[in-house]
This record gives structure tokens, sequence and C-alpha cells, in this order.
């Protein structure tokens, strides 16, 4: 029994290690990329590089989870946090020659890297039986607070650190992207070599049509859908926001990072509330703490020490609850259903990415919360008719 614990452990601790290092990255970089865009081609597509790590992270999900299937955790991780480091490569390559398509296919290809540590909270579940499942994939999730933690306040210095090099200062973000993705391939490998799934559901059509097909999925699949949307407009437009009232890095940095302490430091208790009461009762949770963050941020658009930090903190714990309440009730499914799941999840998360911009242009940030605020509530429509 000592001996599963202390695997049990080491692999926990493998999981987690990838799993912050690419919210380190993720968030390094797809800020820069927001604040190239802003700058040239111009405000009109500061969502684009962020919809394009989203599309990446869809695509590794894809990827990663049929991986899965046939070589098992860590090859699928070794693979997708290797491939992840070369794309941020590339993507400081577009921001160092003023290449924008180069940038944007860098962070598509770093996407990938993403893609893989978002099912590691899947390799996690497996771990424990079903009333710990909901704590062990939380876990996991809370990975991303070391990101919310060391991502955005590397920002600044990275930035610093390129111009004293004579390097445009916001490939620096990028560079250090590159380093830390590097770094969770690293970790990876200290995972076991595990066996290919071969539970025969696996093997089974789990396309988009077969997925919104179960009752069990259709209703935890619509909340995340939202959540991210609703998340990822509101995230990506505060910094041109910030940016556009005067304010330097440092604050899209510290702001920035209240949103991520929201998304991920909390997760232990999402997990309790997802075992204890199941995950619906968490999935509406973050739907009602969703609609406060939009309420928030359209009372104080403009305020950098309130308004804007207290909305992006509301906004990540109520995606928090609602992904850690519909990861848990997909936790049982096949494993390239979850990977169908999340690529729904984020392709559809794109689309927010690339509609925030014109949509900020539009109206500000005040429509683009506006919006965000009532796409998370859509879901209850399905939710609340089982």
């Amino acid at each position: 029994m000592t001996v599963v614990r202390v695997s049990r452990r080491r692999e926990m601790a493998a999981l987690f290690s990838g799993v912050a290092c690419m919210n380190i990255a993720m968030a390094g970089a797809s800020t820069a990329g927001v604040l190239i865009a802003t700058g040239s081609p111009g405000p009109g597509w500061s969502g684009v590089p962020s919809a394009a790590g989203v599309l990446g992270t869809a695509a590794g999900a894809l990827g990663s989870a049929r991986l899965v299937a046939a070589h098992g955790h860590r090859r699928s991780l070794l693979t997708t946090y290797g491939i992840g480091s070369l794309g941020a490569l590339l993507a400081a390559v577009g921001a160092i020659t003023g290449l924008f398509p180069v940038l944007l296919a860098g962070l598509l290809v770093l996407g990938l890297g993403n893609g893989g540590a978002q099912l590691s909270r899947y390799a996690a579940a497996d771990l424990y039986s079903d009333e710990r499942k909901g704590r062990a994939l939380s876990a996991i999730v809370w990975a991303g607070t070391v990101g919310a933690l060391a991502g955005p306040p590397l920002i600044a210095p990275a930035a610093h650190t390129a111009d004293v090099l004579g390097l445009p200062g916001l490939a620096g973000p990028l560079l250090v992207a590159a380093l830390v993705t590097a770094v969770a391939a690293v970790a990876s490998a200290a995972l076991p070599r595990s066996k290919p799934d071969v539970q025969p559901e696996t093997r089974a059509y789990t396309g988009f049509a077969a997925a919104f097909a179960r009752p069990a999925v259709r209703g935890p699949l619509l909340a995340m859908v939202a959540a991210q949307v609703a998340m990822v407009a509101m995230m990506t437009m505060s910094a041109p926001q910030l940016h556009q009232h005067g304010h330097g890095l440092e604050v899209v940095g510290w702001t920035l990072t209240a949103h991520m302490i929201g998304m991920f430091a909390l997760a232990p208790i999402s997990g309790r509330i997802a075992d204890r009461w199941g995950g619906r009762a968490a999935i509406f949770a973050g739907i009602g703490t969703l609609a406060v963050a939009s309420a928030a941020a359209m009372a104080a658009p403009t305020s950098h020490t309130a308004g804007i930090p207290l909305s992006l903190f509301l906004l990540g714990y109520g995606w928090n609850l609602v992904f850690v309440g519909g990861s848990s009730l997909l936790s049982k499914q096949a494993r390239k259903l979850q990977g169908t799941v999340d690529a729904v999840v984020w392709s559809t998360s794109a689309l927010a990415g690339l509609a925030a911009g014109p949509l900020f242009a539009l109206g500000g940030y005040v429509l683009v919360a506006a919006v965000a605020g009532i796409t998370a509530l859509v879901p209850l429509v399905v939710l609340t008719r089982r």
C-alpha cells in the first residue's frame, strides 16, 4: 500500500509541475500576443492571438486524448509539451521580426502543449476512487495558481531583459514561455511508462454528435463552453482596457494575477463541493459567480484598483467552479470523449477571443462584460430542465 501511495504522489507531482509550467507559459505568451496585436495591426485584431492559442489548445486536447489511448499519459505529455516549446520559440521569432502571421502560428503550436496539460486533470482523477475524483482533479487545476503567481509578474522583467539584449520587449515573455514549456516536458518524463488504454469504450466513435447526444455529457458540456467563452472574452480585453487608460505592464501583470488566482487557487474548495454536493451544484454556483463578475466589470470598467481586479477574480473563480464541476461529471467518460469535450470547449471559446476585439472596438469593455454575463447564463435553460 505504501508503494502505491508513493507512486501516486510521484505521478501527481509530475502532472502538477507540467500544468504549472504551461500556465506560466500561456499567461505570458497570450498577454504579449494581445499587446503586440493592439499596437500593430490594431485593436480590432487584439483578440486574434488569444484565439490562436485557444484553437491550438483544442487541437492539442484531441491529439493528446488519442495519444493517451494509444501510448499512455507519459508519451502524450512529452510529445505535446515538446511541440509547445517549439511553438513558443516560433512566436518569439514572429515578435522579433515583426511578422504577425508567424507570431500567430507560434501561439497556435504553443497551444498544443496546453491542450495536453488540460487533460492531465483526468489522469489525476484516474488515480483515485469515485468519491475523491473531484478533489484529485481539482489539485491539478490548482497547479494553475503557480502560473497565476509567477506568470503575469514575469512579463515586465522578461520584456526589460529583452530590451537590454537589443530585442523587442514583448519577445521576452515569449522566450520565457519556450523555456518553461521545455521544463514541463522534463517534468513529464518522471511519469511511469504506462500501458495503452484498452477500455472498449475508448475505441468507440466519440465525435461531437456522440458527445452531445449523451444527457450526462450535454449539460456539463454547455456549461463549460459558456463559462469558457465568458472568461476568454473579458480576460482578453482586460489588457487593452488597462493599456488604453494609461496603465503599464506592471498593472496589467498584477491584475491578471488576481484573475488567475481566482481561476486556480480555490480549486480544492470547488473539488470538495463537487464531491460532497455533486458536480451540478458546483456548476450552478459558478454560473452565479460569473454573472456577478460581469456586473462588477460593468459598474467600474476603468478602476484598476477595485472594479477590474475584483471582476476578474470573480470571473476566474466562477469559471473554476464550472470547470471542476463539469470535469467531475465527465471523469467517468471515455478518454477520447474527454478530449472531444475539451476540444469543443476550447474551439468555441476561440470565437470569443475573435469576437471580443470587434466588441471592444464597438462598445468598449462594458459591452464585452455584458455579452459575457448573458452568455454565462444561457446553460441554465438546459440545466434546469433536467
